[in-house]
């Protein structure tokens, strides 16, 4: 049996009944505001009926509305409502984390097995995302309770196989959005639930002027399929400390600055910032590839060490492990020449529920590779490159799919990055030249596009200039050397000054005066202690610091130095003001303050704007000072702008719908910067009621359009163009001048505050007893439930640090033993030390005694080497002098020899005065021939004797010269391995030892 379905519109297809219940809305829509609207009542006790019952009530609530017209408890059904009937409501509870499908789920199971008293109900789900969600009693056809959608932050449905199957929740901001609930419900029939989901996703998508053009479906724009994601690369490495730390990026050019041979980490964050949400299953692959516009085939797997949501549920973060020392990650492993980079590719797969096929994700990045030892890392200085995907989905119809049961919804039709569509665009108009000497583009006049189109201004928007002309920095130089000198009194001159506006170099300085830091150095270190502790509205801080100044480049980068920032002063103003803590609205004060200064600088002007300015009382007593700065203001209204004022009261527009974020962020969140900037120097130099005058200005240039306009079109002026109009630094200057020019006196302000104090007390005495009490009552249950909360906080605080001082105990136990392991290994190495010691002193000893008799050796073979070198010169110094007496007394006889030849004329005639025989001579007589002969035969035989001997002589001195070379020889042989064996090493070991076994002996002695 189908559910009783009633929708103007065509039906939704059958098969969406496998939707996936994720689904997520982030925007408010106009004309809503969160401080405004009571918290819904979800004390309910309903008798329970039949479905035929059900469906009678039912007819009745939609075909009969006109008598319910008068009745305050009547249900007013949405235009393109659908109502489903047969649901069991089985209750509400508190949850920490509302887009936690865990959590909710966890949920669902509790209450469905804890309900004993379940509600009949039926439900109403609008078509657009300005509708509202009701529940209704089909006894009485009366509202019990409504949720807006945009309140509307999760629904889920329960998983298949279990017994929540036939059950689904949503999860809803209550009250003031800092309290979050979850309501469950159950059908009767398991297959509405898709239908139901459907429903939301639908309410969620759809936009109320499509709703209201035509009760038929409008057809599908060209980007209702259009999915935007934004992924995040960040890559990490080894900091030889055991952890991984975010590496740098160049901000001038961009690029990741690497260290060779370092093991590194790749951290992937996905998130998706447009249509419904998609649910990612699961990364069945990371991959990585140096180059870029590299092939499938060239990319190589990493190892995935995690997957899953973050804390807060809004992004994917898959984490892999590269080790860069592989042969394919070489060319990104090498350091890069100096002023040079390279590209590299990483790729993640993922698979999504409702998409048939995986999607890739493909990033290039520049890299640059440095030497191991380069510092690269400071503290907080990580950071990301970030790139945005279109995915365009078409929705596949039930006969396409590979399984009719399945949850696959879509099939890829283009996914494209945001570096390709710009690329694209440069292509495809190549009639687009640069023009100009400096090849500057001209930009487009913002004076004439104030309306033209619906998307409210980014906060951040708007660039200023820090040009300024030199009298008037002179002027102000002069008041600021002249300040400095009395820091305690202001300079007449200097209100004048302010009111046109401080020069943009000088805003830092000068703002810092004006709120009194000059001497706040308590405050600065305050602000490095409470950086360090933990705030409990942590994750409302991490969501609202990616949605603040969007549009500037300091604060667009998630996990850029920024928003590092930024987190870091909203998280320490959290723990300053405990009372307050953190609210919505201060994230874009604190990041104008840090557009201007150091954080330590910026929240000590925080502090001092929120105290002594008195903005954080407008956060007090339930926002009480807020309700009279809105009553203070409709006075003003009423005194210098009637007519509006009567226009506005006609129309039933009041000042918090439209003038709730001038107060609580000074005009920061969405008007361009040169105005913001303005206000700010008027609210530090004159205080918190200049506000009135901007809002004054802003309304009485506005008048005439507003008071054209219908209570619908009033707030959508306020969003859209009123902010748009002041992008011209012109209609910027003649706002604030005409803000000065309003004489708004503190008396009048005290008057109308008095007034409202007055009507209050009023309101409060007329005020039925039951009616105060159940204020009362809620207003308790509120602060119950926020000090259960932390309550629940602080316990949780406490188990984890009994946890941690657990781990850290048994750590510094592990540490202990592992030291006493140490010591007793330290102990028995000084023991084996010392029994090595004596059997090295051992081994010296011994050594000692060899050299010693080595030594003695030495000098006796020296000595005898010596007597042996004396005696060898001894001989040869006997062997000359005998030599040379022998040669003496040769020459003696041959002298005599040839004296005797001379003197005998038959010898003189036969030898000439050198001793040679002389030639035959005839003229001897021949009787004497005979005896010539033979004294010629005696003379020569005593010559062959003579010679004899002297050669003998000669044999026996060459001989004794020999010896004497021999001898001298083997002497310098012999002084060589002396001196040689002085100087080895085994002689330097002795001697070193000498000494350490002196030294030790003197320090013994």
């Amino acid at each position: 049996m189908e559910p009783s379905v009633s929708d103007p519109g065509p039906a939704p297809d059958s098969g969406m009944e496998g939707l996936s219940g994720h689904l997520t809305v982030s925007a408010v829509p106009p004309g809503c505001d969160p401080l405004s609207t009571s918290p819904p009542s979800v004390e309910m006790a309903l008798p329970v009926q039949t479905a035929q019952e059900s469906e009678l009530n039912e007819r009745s609530y939609r075909g009969d509305e006109s008598s319910s017209e008068g009745s305050p408890i009547s249900p007013i059904p949405d235009e393109d409502s659908i109502v489903f009937s047969q649901l069991t409501y089985l209750g509400c509870a508190s949850v920490n984390a509302p887009r936690s499908e865990v959590e909710a789920l966890r949920m669902m199971s509790i209450l469905r097995g804890q309900c004993q008293l379940p509600l009949d109900v039926t439900l109403s789900v609008p078509g657009v995302s300005e509708g509202t969600v009701r529940l209704i009693d089909p006894h009485s056809s009366t509202e019990i309770a409504n949720y807006p959608i945009y309140k509307i932050l999760f629904c889920v449905r329960g998983h298949d196989g279990t017994p929540e199957s036939d059950c689904f929740a949503f999860t809803e901001s209550h009250y003031n959005a800092e309290i979050f609930r979850i309501h469950v419900f159950r059908c009767q029939i398991q297959e509405a639930v898709s239908r139901i989901l459907y429903s939301f996703a639908t309410a969620f998508r759809r936009s109320a002027k499509k709703a209201l053009l035509s009760q038929q479906a409008p057809p599908l724009t060209p980007d209702s399929d259009l999915f935007t994601f934004t992924v995040s690369l960040e890559i990490k490495e080894d900091d030889g400390k055991g952890t991984f730390s975010a590496v740098a990026k160049d901000k001038d050019k961009q690029s990741f600055k690497l260290r060779a041979g370092m093991d590194k980490k790749i951290v992937i964050y996905i998130q998706q910032t447009s249509n419904k949400e998609l649910a990612i299953e699961r990364c069945f692959g990371l991959l990585l590839s140096p180059g870029k516009n590299v092939k499938n085939s060239d990319m190589h797997l990493l190892d995935l060490e995690s997957m899953g949501k973050s804390s807060d549920g809004k992004s994917y973060i898959i984490t892999g492990s590269w080790n860069p020392n592989t042969p394919q990650f070489q060319p990104v492993n090498e350091e890069t020449p100096k002023d040079k980079f390279m590209y590299m590719t990483t790729a993640v797969d993922l698979v999504i529920t409702e998409v048939e096929e995986p999607v890739r994700f493909l990033l290039e990045t520049r890299v640059r590779v440095c030497s191991p030892n380069d510092r690269l890392f400071w503290p907080f200085s990580k950071r990301s490159y970030t790139e945005t995907f279109y995915l365009k989905l078409r929705q596949m119809e039930r006969k396409e799919r590979k399984s009719p049961s399945s949850d696959t919804l879509y099939e890829v039709v283009s996914l494209e990055s945001e570096t390709e569509r710009e690329r694209r665009k440069t292509t495809a108009s190549p009639g687009i030249q640069l023009s100009g000497p400096g090849n500057m583009v001209p930009s487009p006049p913002e004076d004439d596009e104030e309306e033209d189109n619906d998307e409210p201004l980014l906060s951040g928007s708007g660039d200023v200039s820090k040009e300024c002309a030199e009298k008037i920095l002179e002027t102000w130089g002069d008041l600021l050397s002249k300040w400095h000198l009395n820091l305690s009194v202001r300079p007449r001159q200097l209100p004048a000054l302010v009111r046109n506006g401080i020069p943009e170099a000088l805003r830092g300085e000068v703002w810092q005066l004006l709120a009194g830091c000059h001497n706040n150095d308590h405050l600065v270190e305050e602000y490095r202690t409470l950086i360090t502790k933990e705030s409990p509205q942590d994750s409302a801080i991490t969501r609202d610091i990616n949605r603040t100044f969007p549009a500037h480049d300091y604060f667009k980068d998630t996990g850029g130095d920024g928003q590092d920032s930024l987190y870091k002063i909203c998280k320490a103003y959290s723990v300053y003001d405990e009372e307050i803590g953190y609210c919505q609205g201060q994230s874009f004060l604190a990041a104008v303050l840090l557009l201007h200064m150091p954080e330590e600088q910026a929240f000590s002007v925080l502090v001092k704007i929120m105290f002594d300015y008195g903005l954080r009382d407008l956060f007090k007593q339930n926002f009480e000072d807020l309700h009279c700065k809105f009553f203070q203001l409709e006075r003003l209204m009423q005194e210098y702008i009637p007519d509006l004022y009567t226009h506005f009261l006609n129309v039933g527009l009041e000042a918090h719908m439209y003038a709730s974020q001038w107060f609580l962020t000074l005009f920061t969140a969405k008007f361009p910067l040169y105005m913001v900037f303005h206000i700010i120097d008027l609210l530090l130099c004159e205080g918190i009621s200049v506000i009135f005058n901007v809002a004054l200005a802003l309304l009485k240039t506005s008048k005439d359009d507003l008071i054209q306009a219908d209570f619908e079109g009033a707030l959508k002026f306020f969003r859209v163009p009123v902010p748009k109009r002041y992008r011209s630094e012109e209609n910027a200057k003649k706002l604030m001048e005409l803000a000065c020019s309003m004489k708004i006196s503190q008396k009048k302000l005290k008057k109308f505050e008095k007034e409202y104090h007055t009507i209050r007390e009023q309101q409060e005495q007329q005020e039925a007893p039951i009616e105060r009490y159940e204020r009362e009552n809620r207003r308790l249950q509120e602060a119950n439930m926020r000090l259960e909360q932390e309550n629940d906080d602080l316990a949780h605080e406490l188990v984890s640090s009994k946890i941690a001082l657990r781990k850290d105990l048994d750590n510094a136990e592990e540490k202990a033993d592992a030291l006493n392991k140490e010591l007793l290994l330290t102990k028995q190495k000084l023991v084996e030390s010392e029994d090595e010691k004596r059997r090295l002193e051992e081994e010296s000893a011994q050594l000692k005694e060899m050299c010693r008799r080595e030594l003695d050796k030495s000098e006796s073979e020296i000595k005898k080497n010596g007597s042996i070198i004396g005696e060898y010169k001894q001989i040869c110094s006997q062997l000359s002098e005998r030599l040379e007496k022998q040669q003496t007394a040769t020459r003696g006889e041959l002298e005599k020899i040839r004296s005797k030849v001379e003197d005998c004329e038959r010898c003189s005639s036969l030898f000439n005065k050198e001793g040679r025989v002389r030639a035959a001579v005839n003229s001897a007589p021949p009787g004497g021939s005979e005896e010539t002969d033979e004294e010629k035969e005696v003379l020569k035989n005593q010559l062959r004797e003579m010679e004899l001997e002297l050669a003998q002589t000669k044999l026996q001195l060459v001989e004794a010269e020999c010896k004497i070379q021999d001898l001298e020889h083997t002497l310098g042989l012999a002084l060589n391995e002396v001196q040689a064996a002085k100087k080895t090493w085994f002689n330097r070991t002795l001697s070193s030892i000498k000494t350490v076994t002196g030294t030790q002996g003197k320090e013994t002695s």
